[in-house]
């Protein structure tokens, strides 16, 4: 299984997509700031996110997020966003 999801940062006022097959690992590493980005915006709440049965599709998912912009595809979706 792997796991396209999307997180945010109250303290950026920003969204964060990405792809993992281990969700519940990757953000411990986001709120720990193993990245660089990462380190700027802890804490990072999980908003979303979805299953999928390939990295590949988890990938084009991702991308396909990413081009439409986060916050207007999870509106899309009827999901409430966070207040900013």
């Amino acid at each position: 299984m792997y796991y396209t999801y999307i997180l945010y940062s109250k303290k950026l006022s920003k969204y964060y997509v990405g792809q993992t097959q281990d969700l519940e690992q990757r953000l411990i590493d986001h709120n720990v700031g193993r990245t660089k980005y990462a380190k700027k915006g802890i804490p990072w709440d999980l908003v979303y996110y979805f299953e999928l049965s390939t990295r590949s599709e988890a990938i084009k998912l991702e991308t396909r997020i990413k081009s439409r912009g986060i916050k207007r595809f999870l509106t899309g979706l009827g999901i409430i966003i966070p207040n900013n």
